[in-house]
């Protein structure tokens, strides 16, 4: 590249990968749509390119995934407040019946999962959420017309249905969008509104629970008013979101491959409609997917029970309905901040699992805390304290949902992967109502107790992913020294700072500092399409 060339010229220039690295006709088979448009070329974009493609990203695709996230939850837990408000002795619900109503989402979600990882490849990710979203909205909205137990076991189910394609979908959108250093924040961004909608649903519940009308219960209205509020999302889901980068409406032509580079160095791919079935067997056989599957169940067992048992808990501690549902505002406020700092620690410190296990350790004291403080007038502030402790699980969702896309390259294998993980999860819904049976309401003891030692297990199996992801980074290594590669390559998809090389000084390549960069000869495998283990340029993260 000539120097003297105007700055603008030079911004948009491309450069080849090294001859060697250059593939033929068959190599490129099946890979990145990516591959399409920057080829065999590398393409130069400065840190201020880099910013505005990142700002335009998070202005739409972002904006799209954290209200949509938003409504999610909102209607998912908006049970919780319709039992409080009557919802059990309106529909005569035996006991146990809640518990099962509770968990038939789960299943109908671990029924889909299969399905879910086929259509998230298959289908255009600008038709498939907002089908997903008109379905659950559609279910949420005809629970209000639910008498008994049969027709709200039917409605819940295709509400569970709907969602199963949900975190998936929007973790595989996320790895497709955002460089690995800024997943985290944006996972966080729309995980976190779990507690945005929790503190929404509560003061919803709360006024909408005032209202007193001789044709409508009050569940009936919460449950008609949030069913409403995501079918009249779904233009807006339609309108916004786009498939991929290569289809990216906000961008302009010449941004397009400069978004496309941003992301070379993930190793994770952009996106391809081919579904691999070697992808599904390599998966399949590998010890980190039960471990990450093993993760989700422990961890969602005793999130389904915040949600669902939630308000009951706070009611069971001598509050009535309608403070039980404000009492729940502090906790969905909690559940933003500690999902924030927990991503915002795990980018600055780059250990995901290490920050990961210090958050389950102030769950376990406040299920310690629910467990052994005698439920009465005196101890009511501290029972509520360990209610509230409880808010730290829900940083575990968005920093294993970070940590799976970021260690996960292939969109067949990250699809699946993403599915097993909501399968899990799945699982763990069902789990989590059981252990709180109607029998030992209020205090529950039994399923405090269980999830005790979920907790305490959930630790044990993120250390054992952590020392296996260190191993398979051993194992990639001696991989590189075989096909003639420096042993250990420089994680540029980590850095917080963008950078990209810019000239060559005596045949040197260099990074815009002058510092020498000929590490970024690599990633000539980043838009094929290949899985982690086939790509002997990938790094895993912890």
């Amino acid at each position: 590249m000539d120097p003297k060339q105007p700055e603008e010229v030079q911004h948009s220039e491309h450069r080849e990968l090294p001859t060697s690295s250059r593939l033929g006709q068959s190599g490129s088979k099946g890979a990145d749509r990516a591959l399409a448009i920057i080829g065999d070329q590398k393409v130069e974009v400065t840190e201020e390119e880099n910013r505005r493609i990142l700002r335009k990203t998070d202005r739409t695709i972002l904006v799209i995934l954290v209200w949509v996230y938003f409504l999610q939850i909102l209607d998912k837990s908006v049970l919780g407040y319709g039992a409080t408000y009557g919802l059990k002795e309106d529909t005569h619900l035996s006991p146990g019946q809640y518990s099962l109503l509770s968990s038939i989402a789960p299943i109908a979600q671990l029924i889909w999962q299969p399905f879910s990882w086929v259509l998230i490849v298959k289908v255009p990710h600008r038709i498939l959420m907002p089908a997903l979203c008109l379905g659950w909205g559609i279910a949420q909205t005809a629970m209000a017309a639910c008498h008994d137990f049969s027709s709200l076991m039917a409605t819940r189910f295709f509400l569970g249905l709907f969602e199963a394609g949900c975190l998936p979908l929007f973790s595989v959108i996320t790895s497709q969008w955002y460089r690995r250093a800024e997943q985290p924040i944006r996972v966080a961004a729309w995980y976190g509104t779990n507690g945005l909608a929790t503190i929404f649903a509560a003061a919803v519940s709360y006024g909408l629970g005032q209202i007193n009308s001789p044709l409508l219960r009050e569940w009936q209205i919460i449950f008609l008013f949030v069913g409403l509020l995501t079918i009249v999302s779904v233009p807006f889901a339609y309108w916004k979101l786009d498939n991929d980068i290569p289809s990216a409406r906000f961008l302009t032509e010449e941004e397009k491959p400069k978004a496309l580079e941003r992301l070379r160095a993930n190793q994770t791919g952009t996106g391809t409609r081919d579904f691999k079935w070697n992808h599904v067997i390599e998966a399949a056989l590998e010890p980190k997917t039960y471990l990450w599957f093993g993760m989700s169940l422990l961890l969602n067992v005793g999130a389904i029970v915040t949600v669902t048992f939630g308000p009951l808990i706070i009611n069971g501690l001598g509050f009535d309905k309608y403070t039980s549902s404000l009492l729940n505002m502090p906790f969905g406020a909690l559940q933003v901040i500690v999902v924030l700092i927990s991503s915002l620690l795990a980018r600055r410190a780059k250990l995901k699992g290490a920050v990961l296990a210090v958050f389950v350790l102030p769950v376990l004291a406040g299920l310690i805390m629910l467990y052994c403080l005698p439920r009465d007038k005196s101890n009511q502030g501290a029972l509520l304290a360990g209610y509230y402790l409880l808010a730290f699980l829900f940083a575990g969702n968005p920093l294993i949902v970070s940590w799976i896309v970021g260690n996960t390259a292939g969109t067949t294998k990250k699809s699946m992967i993403m599915s097993v993980y909501n399968a899990a999860s799945s699982v763990g819904n069902i789990i989590g109502p059981i252990l709180f049976n109607d029998r030992d309401a209020p205090a529950y003891k039994p399923g405090l107790r269980a999830c005790l030692g979920v907790f305490s297990a959930l630790v044990g199996v993120i250390v054992l992913q952590w020392a296996n992801l260190i191993v398979l980074n051993k194992m990639q290594a001696k991989t590189r020294v075989r096909n003639g590669k420096e042993a250990k390559v420089i994680d540029r998809s980590m850095q917080n700072h963008y950078r990209t090389a810019t000239h060559r000084e005596d045949g040197v390549l260099q990074d815009a500092e002058g510092v020498n960069d000929e590490d970024d000869a690599l990633g000539r495998n980043a838009f094929l399409d290949l899985t982690d283990r086939e790509n002997d340029e990938f790094v895993y993260i912890y």
